[in-house]
């Protein structure tokens, strides 16, 4: 594979069973009933021969016992049956800091992090101590992001970052204040990794925001630009539905029910 395109790995670690009324945003006025809504937790890697790039982290084990969350596949295997070296100096999108998106950070004690410099400052005010916004964190792992950048191994972008060439790194907020999206080149086009910018592909077909947000225009926004680039025939990739596996080749092996494969 050229250097410059991509396979990406999509990797369902977790899930839960959620309803419409949990995950959307007022979902009352919708006028339509409540229901399941079941919510898969993501990670990714990205690799050519050339380089890997991990976005996010997935959920730690502790978080997950604490919030009734299951684990499918813990990232920390997922890593190894994609041959991941933790020791190894790859670079590591953060999107954002919620608890189901760095909770192995720890795992990967040279991973130069990148993430946007509004999420960071964000993260690390009083504002994060806030019962409505804090609850989304632990913060025993804002402190690993912390300790990245005290060791010098983050850089925080403002707005988008080339991260290598071919993956380029968008700041659109909403969500949060930081949240970001990935778009990659691969064999078979342009892929976004929209990360929590969409949770549900519902959320772009029917503009039904997630009930998690920090700025709704912004929310808005993001699933606005979502939209476009799916209508300029990339594809989207969304943060929790659990569709997103079911049209991918998958990785030989004991997770290949949890992970897929675009490439």
């Amino acid at each position: 594979m050229a250097d410059g395109t991509y396979e990406i790995a999509v990797v369902r670690h977790g899930t839960a069973p959620t309803t419409r009324r949990e995950v959307y945003l007022n979902h009352h006025l919708y006028g339509e009933d409540d229901g399941p809504n079941p919510t898969d937790y993501y990670l990714w890697v990205i690799r050519n021969e050339a380089r890997t790039v991990l976005v996010d982290t997935g959920f730690s084990a502790a978080a997950a016992a604490r919030r009734g969350k299951q684990v499918l596949v813990p990232p920390a295997a997922a890593y190894e049956a994609l041959g991941v070296d933790l020791a190894a100096p790859h670079q590591l999108i953060v999107t954002h800091c919620h608890y189901d998106h760095i909770g192995n950070v720890d795992l990967l004690p040279s991973a130069q992090i990148v993430i946007s410099r509004t999420e960071r400052d964000f993260w690390f005010s009083p504002m994060a101590q806030k019962l409505l916004i804090g609850y989304f964190a632990e913060e025993d792992e804002l402190a690993a992001l912390r300790r990245a950048e005290d060791e010098g191994r983050m850089r925080a972008f403002v707005g988008h970052a080339e991260v290598a060439p071919g993956i380029d790194l968008l700041e659109v907020g909403g969500h949060t204040p930081g949240q970001s999206v990935v778009l990659v080149e691969t064999p078979a086009g342009r892929v976004l990794l929209a990360s929590d910018a969409v949770h549900f592909r519902r959320e772009m077909d029917e503009d039904m925001p997630f009930a998690a947000v920090t700025d709704l225009p912004g929310l808005y926004k993001g699933l606005d630009l979502a939209r476009d680039y799916r209508e300029d025939g990339v594809r989207v990739i969304t943060g929790h539905d659990p569709a997103e596996l079911d049209e991918l080749r998958r990785l030989d092996g004991p997770f290949a029910e949890h992970i897929g494969l675009i490439d």
